[in-house]
């Protein structure tokens, strides 16, 4: 544990005391902790601060202090923001549902043995979807009974590894059936199930991330549900716990959860018709979060509020008692609580049409822009409230043409050796990094009250190698 506090008596609300909120490059003013029910909204950690010095602190440590301690790239997450996003989901669920609900940390976004444990503390569940994330939600102290395992093509060593462990299986397809069908039966108690079908909802959204139209690789189509119901109706090792339908991510719309409530109250009263229990209904996730000033999201009071009423509205209409709702935070959960530092280093000007700047990493610590187009907002941390005297480019050092991270935007004058904070990258970016080039993946700290700790170490380029082998025949003449 390192300590990085920024001086006792400089902090002031971020952007919120004398600042005027023009200056701070899209990042709207607001006064720690309180939108901490809604941090889906904000465009940084809820810590965020501005010290005596004019350098931003999150977590209350400076954030040029811990680029200089640990390197950069550098992911870092913020504590107090991943505490007050578990705790507003939680919080919602109670108030807004008259039944029993629980929320489950949609893991891919960003899965680690700290935020497994941070998470778990929280009361949360969590959801994985491969034997990796499942080893690590169980040595992270995440209860078994809390976990489900999806997955569209899961292996057999998978659903051994969480029947071993009594986790809650999705059955995505018939695939999962037969192979259960083989390793279940003859176990003492039979295997928790999930079936996941798709609703058939179009939302607004990259076409990658949509997953619950027809055409789509997961789950169940309609006209399959009630056949595999009717199956299972007949497998004495199957207990099916519930039914799932994910519509998609970073969506902001609200009608199209409205709409896959009725639908799955539907499917609801056709699974129990058969004689399954079906005491869980879990509608996914998918909440969207601000990356751009422009970005206007619900809150998550808002999307709890509208999943929840619909929920329990469409079971009444149909007469069905109430299920346990569960839902699948990712993005809205860990991004917002994220930033990632680079160091500034080269630059090109051409003259009439753009000047890029260079950072020391890219595509392989952030692969969001090259994928989806992404954008995201950015600032130097040692001068977050300057005004922007140009527009830059900021581009990646890998060997891509399209590894541009920042394009186009508006900046004080950055320096060679500046540190450069992007916001809202705690989803999806440690969790998709990848070591093109050759180049190590970041390391990740988590800060609270002015203290940061290593909870993912840094990569070592030598470490890159420990899979290769060198055939004898290849082996260099000395």
């Amino acid at each position: 544990m390192v300590s990085t506090s920024a001086p006792d008596s400089a902090p002031s609300g971020f952007a919120g005391v004398g600042a005027p909120p023009e200056a701070v490059q899209g990042l709207e003013p607001f006064e720690p902790g309180v939108d901490a029910t809604s941090p889906n909204r904000n465009l940084a950690p809820i810590t965020t601060t501005v010290d005596q010095e004019g350098s931003l602190v999150v977590g209350g440590c400076r954030l040029e202090d811990l680029a200089r301690t640990y390197g950069t790239p550098l992911y870092v997450l913020d504590e107090a923001t991943l505490r007050a996003t578990c705790r507003a989901y939680r919080q919602a669920l109670e108030t807004f549902y008259p039944g029993p609900s629980l929320a489950l940390y949609a893991s891919k976004a960003n899965s680690s043995l700290a935020l497994t444990a941070l998470v778990a503390s929280e009361g949360l569940g969590l959801d994985a979807v491969s034997a990796g994330e499942l080893l690590t939600a169980l040595q992270g102290g995440m209860p078994p009974e809390r976990i489900v395992l999806h997955g569209n093509n899961k292996s057999e060593e998978e659903l051994e590894l969480a029947l071993a462990h009594s986790v809650t299986v999705v059955l995505d397809n018939w695939q999962d059936v037969e192979i259960l069908s083989r390793i279940a039966p003859g176990r003492r108690s039979p295997v928790r199930l999930l079936v996941r079908f798709t609703p058939g909802i179009e939302c607004h959204t990259h076409e990658y991330i949509r997953t619950g139209h027809l055409d789509s690789k997961f789950g169940f189509d309609p006209d399959q549900l009630e056949p595999v119901l009717r199956h299972l109706a007949g497998c004495r090792w199957a207990w099916l716990d519930g039914l799932h339908a994910h519509i998609g991510s970073q969506i902001f719309e609200l009608d199209p959860h409205r709409d896959l409530a009725g639908v799955m109250a539907d499917a609801l009263g056709l699974a129990r018709s058969l004689g399954h229990p079906c005491s869980d209904l879990n509608v996914g996730g998918g909440l969207g979060i601000r990356y751009v000033a422009s970005d206007d999201p619900p809150t998550i009071d808002q999307w709890v509020r509208t999943v929840a009423e619909a929920v329990a509205t469409a079971c009444e209409e149909r007469g069905l008692s109430l299920p346990r709702l569960l839902c699948e935070p990712g993005r809205s959960l860990v991004a917002t609580a994220g930033v990632t530092l680079y160091t500034v280093g080269s630059r090109k000007e051409i003259p009439g049409i753009r000047t890029y700047v260079s950072i020391d990493g890219g595509m392989s610590d952030n692969p969001r822009p090259i994928t989806y187009q992404s954008r995201y907002t950015a600032v130097l941390a040692d001068q977050p409230l300057a005004a922007a005297d140009g527009s830059f480019t900021v581009a990646g050092k890998h060997c891509e043409s399209g590894d541009v991270l920042l394009p186009d935007i508006a900046l004080p004058q950055p320096t060679n050796g500046a540190v450069l904070a992007v916001f809202a990258t705690g989803a999806y970016n440690a969790s998709m990094a990848s070591n093109y080039n050759r180049i190590p993946r970041p390391a990740t700290v988590l800060v609270h009250g002015g203290e940061a700790e290593v909870v993912q170490r840094r990569e070592q380029p030598e470490e890159l190698l420990r899979y290769d082998l060198l055939p004898p025949h290849l082996q260099p003449i000395s």
